[in-house]
């Protein structure tokens, strides 16, 4: 895979819902940019990675969005959804505290891997606002144009998608909500999983439950949560 054929490598609806994105100048700037930092220096995902969250969550599928900000960082985290790990790696502290949230509200047992791949199977999205990141270097990749390209998915899935459920942890995700119309969807927000702010609300939200209640309320299948 190369950057320069990006565009056609995602799932289809959501290359009809972003077509536009992929063939705009800042698009076309972000791919030679990332075609340099893939060449020059360590990036974390793997490329076959950049647009897992697209893929593994086909627009028409779409029940929930969680949004995070940047890619894991460190060496064999990020694996293309945002706060998930492959089995075998270490929890970050973030999807523990998202983990311990997950068990309480949901009375399921704690899961024993990090990769979230059975949530986007169940019509979570989990994308994260900016896809890439070079290696040991938090939010290298930001304001490089992934914002642009991540924030036309959110409008995408508030015009032409009705009755999905964001959760929107911190307040970096709380900003997005501007981008959604809350007369067709639903927001749930509280402070970040991270152990800096987790006890200040995170603790507690129960959006896992909600999500479903939201779900369930507009005659959709709920999300089976379960990590196995």
């Amino acid at each position: 895979m190369t950057i320069a054929t990006i565009e056609p490598q995602i799932e289809e609806g959501w290359k009809n819902a972003l077509w536009d994105s992929f063939q705009s100048e800042s698009f076309r700037n972000l791919r030679t940019f990332l075609q340099n930092e893939y060449e020059s220096h360590k990036v974390f995902p793997l490329k076959k990675n950049i647009l897992r969250a697209f893929n593994a969550t086909p627009f028409e599928s779409v029940k929930a969005v969680i949004l995070g900000q940047d890619p894991y960082h460190n060496d064999n985290q990020a694996n293309g959804l945002c706060f998930s790990v492959n089995p075998g790696i270490d929890f970050p502290p973030s999807l523990k505290n998202i983990y311990k949230e997950l068990s309480e509200d949901m009375k399921i047992p704690y899961p024993q891997h990090g990769d979230l791949q059975n949530w986007t199977k169940e019509g979570v999205l989990l994308l994260n606002a900016t896809l890439t990141v070079r290696a040991h270097q938090a939010g290298s990749h930001q304001k490089k144009g992934w914002e642009e390209l991540t924030d036309d998915a959110i409008k995408a899935i508030s015009k032409y998608r009705e009755g999905i459920v964001f959760i929107l942890w911190g307040a970096y995700a709380r900003k997005k909500e501007v981008l959604i119309d809350t007369d067709k969807h639903f927001v749930l927000s509280s402070v970040h999983p991270s152990p800096l702010s987790a006890h200040r609300g995170f603790f507690g939200c129960k959006h896992f439950s909600k999500t479903n209640d939201i779900l369930i309320e507009n005659g959709k299948k709920p999300i089976n949560w379960e990590i196995n």
